[in-house]
């Protein structure tokens, strides 16, 4: 089974994405990391995959403008790795704009200078609080004066609101850094690490897809800090190469049933731990599953560690 890798063939990937405002698919994407942004690309295993100039970055550049085109969102509903809470989802209501949380320290100022202008909807919020509701679940409100994350702006780190580095990064690359005419609104996934939690997190506003709402949930399928070789393919372990092959195998299954086991074995694999020392970057990929249940798979990307999977086609 051949999945798209390079740009050629992601490219031929996006143009046969149905174009479906009236339903459109949820999405599974890698959102990479700060290094995504830098000004200068180091020599390492992390960089020469997430840099500016490879295949991530010209991915995403290329992934937005095919969403908008093909989907002309009303509103989209983002995920990331980086904003955990426990049984109860966070959404995000922030007004005419969305602030950002630098959550990464040890960066040069260049980092913190970062900008990406966007505007929430009480609307869309309120919208996915009921739905979340409507199948028992708890859901509240995060406005701007509520506390969600660490900012690194500041020494030592204050807790603020807005959009984390695993929103707000990647939109810079995929949107420019300015969004005036889509509302964006972020939720939390699940901490408990949970697949079939987090599957009922992003099922639960499958609605909403059919509603001209974009839902994009991001992460990486390697991710390991403490041992780096592991974010290239070059240097990474065969465990984890066959972890990650296994991934769009797994999402690939036409079956619904038979896509859900194999997704949720994928936690079970050799190669699993020392691909994800703990979950978080992982388990979005279940959240876009879930809102994406019903309905045909395409891989659209299968880049190394940040492959990019459309749910619901």
């Amino acid at each position: 089974m051949s999945f798209p890798k390079t740009q050629s063939e992601w490219r031929t990937a996006l143009d046969a994405l149905p174009s479906t405002p009236e339903k459109i698919p949820a999405f599974f994407f890698g959102h990479g990391s700060p290094m995504l942004i830098a000004r200068q690309v180091t020599n390492s295993p992390m960089t020469s995959t997430m840099g500016p100039g490879g295949d991530l970055a010209n991915f995403l550049r290329d992934l937005g403008p095919a969403l908008r085109a093909k989907y002309k969102p009303k509103g989209i509903v983002v995920f990331s790795a980086h904003w955990e809470t426990i049984g109860v989802r966070h959404v995000t209501d922030y007004g005419d704009r969305n602030p950002l949380l630098m959550d990464y320290f040890g960066f040069e100022p260049y980092y913190y200078q970062q900008t990406f202008e966007s505007k929430g909807n009480r609307a869309l919020a309120e919208r996915i609080i009921l739905l979340y509701k409507e199948v028992g679940g708890e859901a509240k409100l995060s406005g701007i004066n509520e506390n969600r994350g660490w900012d690194g702006r500041t020494s030592p780190p204050r807790q603020g609101p807005g959009f984390d580095h695993g929103v707000f990064v990647p939109f810079k690359l995929m949107f420019g850094d300015k969004v005036d005419d889509v509302p964006i609104v972020q939720v939390s996934i699940e901490r408990s690490g949970d697949p079939e939690q987090n599957w009922a997190v992003g099922k639960a506003l499958s609605k909403l897809r059919e509603e001209g709402i974009l839902i994009l949930a991001g992460g990486l399928t390697v991710h390991n800090l403490h041992d780096r070789k592991q974010f290239s393919e070059k240097s990474a372990s065969p465990d984890v190469t066959m972890f990650d092959q296994a991934i769009t195998v797994a999402a690939s299954k036409s079956q619904l049933d038979e896509r859900k086991q194999s997704l949720f074995d994928l936690m079970k694999h050799d190669g699993f731990a020392q691909a994800h020392p703990s979950v978080e970057h992982f388990v979005p990929l279940y959240v876009a599953a879930g809102a994406g249940e019903e309905g045909g798979v395409q891989v659209v990307s299968a880049i190394y560690s940040a492959p990019t999977i459309a749910f619901g086609i």
